[in-house]
């Protein structure tokens, strides 16, 4: 889809490059590093450029960003604040004393660190720390994706290897704690933390925390004193209207895999045939181990009417072949290792459809712990049943990475839009590499997948925006990050995992998978007042039924088009700020949804040194009226040259106002 645009792009203009027939594009030769947190690369955050967007904003150094979450573990190398100048001349905040938190440990890296308990029973700080300190990992690889230093030689017994660090390493970490291992994130606690964090001077707010309002209020607040918020989507995928924090003036966060896998080879004894699966088996006598296969059901967990003695001392292979349960496939798999483990299996060949999540396998330590999909998964059965006593070996996993790898792909459990709450808004904003991240967790590095993984991403490249651009509101940061995403690599289309697996559209990663590189250079910007929020804040918490809200929606300056009901030929306002050269010319590309014809006037807009800023109107009407689903389109502003500035179009025709399907 974004090669078709940028083709029509191109056919409104001159072209002024590629003149060569046999010359497709062109790229600067580059050595790359290696680096175990794989997504920076993936993203094109190359450690060792001397251009570049990590060049150009110091690494983020100078750049706030302040963290609600679980707390963080200070000792860990990530948070070394080597070669880092003097803290910020404007932070206000604090490094609070506590439990196994000193204020020593606060450095010139985690500038801060804040706590709130008031709101916690004595049973919610069984196993905690009274402190900012982090009892279960979560804020710790949060902050470390998002502004961790560089640390060298980390991996995963093996897997991984390479050099940690994080998307801005030398950005500034405020830590609030305001979650809790049993008390949650309680809305007091978030709420507090934010009103903190404004008064502390951050610049960047991540919140890598869940529900359907975590806390729309004071992230306004935040947003209106200047800060981008960015928030995770949630982890209730792939099923549609499940999306989470979906406020529009703040970045709703998808998540997506990256380009490395730990492909891992089953032989069956016997047999020619070998299958391959995905694991983080590193136990190097493996190899030559040859077990037994107990074949079982596993499509919603271990049934209690299964003998789990049988497993013992053999390899199961948890199969559901006929059905897909509505359990999440992390869940019923972590059931199934418990389950199995303490039964004595010494392996587990996890069937699911859903390969984009490995970090249950980390509990099964030097036992071989596989995933495979459906299809294998029947290939093996097949074979369990005409060799009576078969035996297989599972071999240690290996590291791929680069093109070998088919990324991004949207995550099976990365909650789509639309948004229950908020369908006027489409939502989510962006995808970023969410699943197998390793990163910080304690004294070691671990594993994690989950939309709480792909915000801290978001808020790094917002970091590094904020860096070389301070003047740019979050809107304009947002709208940076939304327009220039992808929705192709290597000129395929991104798909989205899930059953079955589909070509992405914009519920599942809104204006695609982000891209650091461009949003520098945006072109044209949907920036807002935040006043604009303010005044019409009942409008949209939907807690008035005035009836000027239906316009104040549609025209809230989104980068992006959300229409849930088109009856009528329905008028939608935006207007684009000029952030690049002082005179252009852009004009428009519109790719409309089927049945539905939309026009844009003016189709042209000029820009000058004395006008920066251009309003347009965009005009949707169905082609002939029916009771449809969701449709979807782009509309994409083109100067013929560096910039392409699509925004995503979700639009849903109607005949009646109740309806099911979407």
């Amino acid at each position: 889809m974004a090669s078709l645009v940028l083709l029509l792009c191109l056919l409104n203009f001159k072209p002024r490059t590629l003149q060569l027939p046999e010359v497709r594009s062109i790229e600067q030769s580059i050595v790359h590093s290696l680096s175990t947190t794989r997504s920076q690369d993936f993203l094109g955050l190359d450690y060792t450029q001397s251009a570049g967007i990590l060049h150009d904003a110091n690494y983020g150094d100078g750049v706030i960003i302040g963290i609600i979450d679980s707390g963080i573990w200070p000792e860990s190398a990530s948070f070394r604040d080597d070669g880092l100048g003097p803290l910020p001349s404007k932070w206000k905040g604090k490094c609070i004393a506590g439990q196994a938190f000193g204020t020593n440990l606060c450095n010139r890296k985690i500038i801060g660190a804040r706590w709130y308990d008031k709101h916690l029973n004595p049973e919610d700080l069984k196993g905690e720390y009274r402190s900012a300190r982090d009892a279960n990992g979560h804020g710790t690889h949060v902050a470390s994706t998002a502004a961790g230093a560089m640390v060298t030689n980390i991996s995963f017994h093996g897997l991984a290897a390479g050099n940690a660090r994080g998307v801005a390493p030398r950005a500034r970490i405020a830590m609030y704690k305001a979650c809790w291992g049993h008390g949650g994130c309680s809305k007091a606690a978030v709420l507090k933390a934010i009103d903190d964090a404004i008064h502390d001077g951050v610049n960047v707010l991540s919140l890598s925390i869940g529900g359907p309002s975590s806390e729309y209020y004071g992230s306004l607040l935040a947003v209106t004193s200047g800060i981008t918020v960015v928030f995770a989507a949630g982890n209730k995928g792939p099923a549609p209207r499940t999306v989470e924090n979906a406020s529009p003036w703040a970045i709703s966060v998808a998540a997506a895999t990256i380009d490395r896998a730990f492909p891992t080879v089953i032989s069956l004894a016997n047999s020619t045939n070998n299958f391959v699966g995905q694991s983080l088996f590193y136990e190097p006598d493996g190899n030559d181990k040859w077990y037994a296969i107990y074949v079982t059901r596993c499509n919603s967990g271990p049934s209690a009417t299964i003998d789990v003695t049988l497993a013992a001392g053999k390899i199961v292979l948890c199969y559901s072949p006929d059905t897909v349960s509505s359990i999440p496939p992390f869940e019923i798999m972590s059931s199934a290792l418990k389950t199995f483990k303490e039964a004595g299996a010494k392996g587990i060949i996890f069937s699911t459809y859903a390969l984009d999540g490995l970090e249950n396998l980390q509990d099964c330590g030097s036992m071989p712990c596989v995933l495979v999909d459906f299809e294998v998964a029947q290939q093996m059965l097949e074979s369990a049943k005409v060799n009576t006593g078969l035996v297989l070996k599972v071999a240690a996993a290996r590291t791929w990475i680069g093109g070998e790898v088919l990324a991004p792909k949207i995550s099976t459990f990365s909650s789509r839009g639309p948004s229950p709450l908020f369908p006027d808004f489409l939502k989510p904003d962006v995808a970023a590499p969410g699943s197998d991240i390793l990163a910080a967790v304690q004294d070691s590095y671990r594993f994690n997948s989950g939309t709480s993984m792909a915000c801290p991403h978001v808020s790094g490249v917002a970091t590094l925006l904020k860096a070389i651009h301070p003047d740019w509101s979050p809107a304009i940061i947002k709208s940076a990050l939304v327009t220039t995403a992808s929705n192709e690599r290597y000129g395929l289309p991104i798909v989205a995992n899930g059953l079955p697996q589909k070509i992405a559209d914009p519920f599942d990663y809104g204006g695609g998978f982000i891209d650091p590189e461009r949003a520098v250079d945006p072109g044209l910007a949907y920036d807002v007042n935040p006043e604009y929020y303010i005044s019409h804040l009942d409008c949209f918490l939907r807690t008035t039924t005035n009836s000027s809200c239906g316009s104040a929606i549609r025209n809230l300056n989104l980068p992006s088009i959300a229409i849930p009901t088109l009856k009528e030929p329905t008028t939608v306002l935006r207007t684009v700020t000029n952030v690049g050269q002082a005179d252009a010319v852009y004009k428009a590309v519109v790719q409309s949804p089927p049945g539905v014809q939309i026009l844009v006037e003016p189709s042209v807009l000029k820009f000058s040194q004395g006008k920066k800023k251009q309003s347009f109107k965009v005009t949707f009407r169905m082609t002939h009226k029916f009771q449809g689903k969701y449709l979807f389109g782009s509309l994409t502003w083109c100067d013929g040259g560096a910039h392409s500035v699509r925004i995503p179009i979700a639009v849903r025709p109607v005949l009646f106002d109740d309806y099911a399907d979407i």
